[in-house]
């Protein structure tokens, strides 16, 4: 028992006096980076699924 209080005392004083947070600032620039990048992705891969279902529906139409 002795071990595992003294594991959560040594993760607390990790994260209170050794963690570096970040600022309010650059949590925010991050979290708009964060979702240009996601609406990026998201674009590509709503274009590359339209195309080829494209391409798709138009190999089926030869058969």
């Amino acid at each position: 028992m002795t071990k595992l209080f003294n594991y959560f005392e040594q993760a607390y004083d990790e994260l209170i006096h050794k963690v570096t947070w970040p600022t309010w600032q650059e949590l925010q620039q991050s979290t708009i980076i964060t979702l240009v990048s996601v609406l990026f992705l998201t674009l590509i891969v709503f274009v590359m699924d339209g195309s080829s279902e494209v391409v798709f529906e138009n190999f089926y139409k030869l058969f």
